[in-house]
């Protein structure tokens, strides 16, 4: 298992005590983004179409530190924008470090190799790097020619450093499993701790909306990725989330299991959605309709999203609060989820080639089914 024990137990406790609380809806991971700015423009992204003031803002880190006392999550992921862009970031990671909150930096790494220095390797630090697949299809989706060489060498540099890093990867339609499969070898390869992947959203900001799958693709896309898998691979996350990104598990979304914090409150009802904003954490949980979102609500915003910020969750209280949950979790660590059929669809996948990526024109497009 790529996570560390520690980390394990840390979760495990704190479900637990939500459990004999009687608490149903609980944060596990506070999704902070402390500024929307950012040195790349993935068309898949939504978060840098805001205009130039809004985008000149950030969260200072007295702001950060009260989001996470606020809601008392044991884990903060701090995406963006790019967060190493934020001139406070170091105070932020370690004013969290000295709470002992697990954080998740997320980093497209163009700065990271010359901002190493000012931070120190700790457990409850990790480099959560933006890898989109192997070099051509990253510098692909990132839109810049390049960004998989820089990305990787701030990798290499953190892990001889003695940092946590974890590949974080997203992967929309038309990617070869193939592919990934290569890339995971890539990474692995390179000393990271565990890998990080979810199908991408689509953002109704982002410049590309022909690339997001439906579930049905999604199932079969990481059946493929992920059966039949190599004893090299790690995964950072938890091994019943990939079951259901294999459509081995149905879920519902826990969409309070991440809650984001941003310069412009917290966000409702999710990381994905926004759908209005309050001022406090308990506000956003009392009162925001929380049977209007999921696929079982049948809102069309929801009905193709498998993400991990709002299905791991799920995963993650599944694997802790039963006998039988746990141990499918320790048997997922180290299952090769042998399928004769996967390996049929890998060895006769023909790839397409790379479409067009950014397309701004019409944004509407018919939605999968969802149920498949």
């Amino acid at each position: 298992m790529a996570i560390p024990i520690s980390q394990v137990w840390t979760v495990a406790t704190y479900v637990w005590k939500q459990r004999l609380k009687g608490n149903k809806r609980y944060p596990l991971v506070l999704m902070l983004e402390p500024l929307f700015r950012c040195n790349l423009a993935c068309a898949g992204c939504g978060k840098v179409q805001y205009p130039p003031h809004i985008l000149k803002k950030q969260l200072s880190p007295e702001e950060c530190f009260a989001a996470v006392e606020e809601s008392g999550v044991p884990m903060v992921s701090i995406p963006g924008g790019e967060p190493l862009l934020h001139p406070q970031i170091v105070e932020i990671v370690n004013g969290l470090i000295a709470r002992k909150k697990y954080i998740y930096l997320c980093t497209n790494a163009l700065e990271l190799k010359r901002r190493l220095p000012e931070f120190t390797p700790s457990k409850y630090l990790t480099f959560s790097v933006h890898l989109d697949g192997q070099r051509e299809h990253h510098d692909f989706s990132v839109c810049r020619e390049g960004g998989w060489d820089i990305a990787v060498e701030g990798i290499k540099e953190a892990v001889k450093r003695g940092f946590r890093v974890t590949p974080n990867s997203t992967f929309f339609d038309g990617v070869d499993p193939n592919s990934v499969r290569a890339y995971f070898d890539e990474v692995m390869a390179m000393g990271v701790e565990g890998i990080v992947l979810s199908p991408g959203y689509s953002y109704d900001k982002a410049p590309d909306q022909t690339h997001f799958m439906g579930r049905a693709k999604v199932r079969r896309l990481f059946r493929a990725i992920l059966s039949n898998r190599k004893k090299s691979w790690k995964f950072n996350m938890s091994p019943l989330f990939l079951e259901f990104l294999m459509g081995d598990r149905q879920y519902e979304c826990t969409p309070w299991g991440s809650p984001s914090y941003s310069i412009f409150g917290w966000q409702k009802p999710c990381y994905l959605l926004q759908d209005g904003y309050t001022e406090t954490y308990k506000e956003l949980i009392e009162t925001t309709k929380w049977e209007e979102y999921g696929v079982a609500s049948g809102n069309p915003k929801c009905a193709n999203c498998m993400v991990s910020c709002g299905y791991e969750p799920t995963a993650v209280i599944d694997g802790f609060l039963s006998l039988r949950g746990f141990w499918s979790m320790v048997k997922g660590n180290f299952s090769a989820y042998k399928d004769a059929h996967a390996q049929k669809v890998l060895n006769e996948f023909k790839p397409q080639g790379h479409a067009p990526l950014i397309q701004i024109g019409s944004t509407d497009r018919a939605m999968e089914e969802t149920n498949a």
